[in-house]
């Protein structure tokens, strides 16, 4: 076991805590101080948490094993997301913020529908904080399963160890502190994600003698590495990108119009006018961060070329290197590369990109148990102090469910965590994006669009196998979801004149901000 490695790991779990209690005495008097920081974020904060919450292990760990296997070719996806994100900041995020606050102060995504519609029945409301609890649990088990194997990996420590390692410090941290310390601790940990994107590769590229025998090295292994246009194949050989794959990898960006745990960072900016650099600084992190995953990726199929011995060296000693995983391509060369307690920090780099993601999804879950179904159908009158008594608890409760799926390593849980970006983009992207532009939508457009996303998702990926699944589920969801609001709100009553004023009200704010 690599104690300096461990004492890197320990000093971060004391960081994360501790910013913990002091968002603990800061900010948790009232709901909306625990579940939105009281819309207090600055840009830098509300920028890196939207980033680090976004892109979890896969920025550390899939991406690099995808780039490592395929080559250039897997950073279509990447692309994608980049667009998604930048139109996100630019398109959502300032209506959101403005609406999200006129529609009577709402805190959550479920609380906004409900109120910039008018929903009376609250099937809005129930509906979309079910979608939310449900996926976002599942989700949360999958980060903490990463978590224990990381422990399990790096160290050789009991799996359901490192899983309650992981889960306890950042249920902690979560549940007394809340939104602010969701959102700072999001900052530090994407702070300590952007460092090692940096360091890893140019460390790596050092070894090898530069850029350019790097790519001398994996052009004579095979050019298509270096392609983006033709995929390697594990015979040495290659294969065009067909244009449905193309277009399957780019359409991950349309996921971020409807991902809760990304959006409402926007709804706690401090002011719109913060919305502009808040997009700069998050789109340069993001943009900075996933070069470096790329170069992390290539640069290690490099090294492996170039100086096989030591990656054989460090795996023989953890059982052979038939048990290579691409995905591990950045801890392996952290722990080849670099003295044990730098390693120890580059490993933090992973647990704060899984354990980011996990807080804002308990976040998340919690604001929906709270404030759209305790709230609204079992006590209406209850006072602020009993909201964060309840939030808190359902951090808890939504921890214990996930770390009891955790628990089972053969769960059949991935499918359904990898497809829930497709889910909350089908079912919420359309709906949150015509919400803010198209004065003329209505509850039932939003119902027929959040239904009409999540079925066709999940009819897409479980339905008979065939080669239309070679298509991104996101793609034939997205736009039939938008089809079903647009489609919906013509056929039924025109919102009413309170609804229309304030539509426009919030295209003045935003306009003049």
């Amino acid at each position: 076991m690599n104690v300096e490695a461990l004492v890197s790991l320990g000093l971060y779990f004391l960081l994360m805590l501790g910013i913990g209690y002091y968002a603990y005495r800061r900010s948790t008097d009232d709901s909306a101080g625990y579940l939105l920081g009281g819309r207090q974020l600055g840009p830098a904060v509300g920028a890196l948490s939207a980033g680090a919450s976004d892109m979890s292990g896969w920025m550390l760990l899939g991406l690099p094993g995808a780039i490592f296997v395929s080559g250039l070719s897997a950073s279509w996806i990447a692309v994608g997301l980049l667009v998604g994100a930048f139109l996100n900041y630019l398109l959502v995020a300032p209506r959101l913020r403005v609406y999200t606050e006129m529609a009577d102060d709402a805190i959550t995504i479920p609380d906004y529908f409900e109120k910039r519609f008018g929903d009376t029945s609250r099937v809005l409301r129930v509906l979309s904080a079910v979608v939310i609890i449900i996926f976002f649990t599942v989700y949360t088990s999958s980060g903490m399963v990463a978590g224990g194997k990381l422990f399990e990996a790096s160290f050789g420590l009991d799996y359901r160890l490192g899983l309650f390692l992981t889960a306890g410090v950042v249920v902690a941290y979560t549940l007394f502190g809340g939104f602010l310390a969701v959102s700072l601790t999001d900052f530090v940990q994407g702070c300590i994600m952007f460092a090692a994107l940096i360091l890893v590769p140019v460390a790596t590229l050092m070894v090898l003698g530069g850029i350019g025998e790097a790519a001398a090295a994996l052009h004579n292994e095979n050019p298509a590495l270096l392609s983006m246009m033709r995929e390697a194949t594990s015979d040495g050989s290659s294969q065009a990108i067909g244009g449905i794959a193309l277009v399957s990898l780019l359409a991950w960006g349309l996921g971020y119009f409807g991902q809760p745990h990304i959006i409402v960072r926007f709804m706690a900016i401090r002011s719109v006018k913060d919305m502009a650099m808040t997009r700069h600084i998050g789109m340069s992190w993001m943009l900075i961060s996933v070069l470096g995953a790329v170069g992390v990726g290539l640069a290690g199929r490099a090294y492996r070329e170039e100086e096989p011995g030591e990656l054989l060296s460090y795996l023989a000693e953890r059982g052979g290197a038939e048990r290579f995983d691409p995905e591990t391509i950045f801890i392996l060369l952290s722990q080849v590369l670099f003295h044990p307690l730098v390693a120890g920090f580059l490993l933090a780099a992973i647990l704060a990109a899984i354990m980011s993601t996990i807080s804002s999804q308990l976040l998340v879950s919690s604001s929906s148990l709270t404030e759209d179904l305790y709230k609204i159908f079992l006590k209406r009158d209850a006072s602020e102090k009993q909201l964060v008594t309840i939030g808190r608890v359902s951090v808890l409760g939504v921890a214990l469910v996930a770390i009891l799926l955790a628990f089972d390593r053969s769960s059949n849980i991935l499918t359904l965590v990898s497809n829930a970006w497709f889910g909350f983009g089908s079912a919420f992207g359309p709906v949150i994006l015509l919400s803010l532009f198209w004065k003329r939508m209505n509850r039932a457009g939003a119902l027929a669009g959040m239904v009409t996303g999540a079925a066709v998702v999940l009819l897409w990926i479980y339905g008979p196998e065939g080669s239309h699944q070679a298509l991104a589920a996101i793609l034939p969801g997205f736009a039939l979801s938008t089809l079903a609001t647009i489609g919906a709100s013509l056929l039924t009553t025109e919102p009413n004149r309170p609804t229309l004023d304030r539509h426009a009200e919030v295209k003045a704010v935003v306009r003049n901000a």
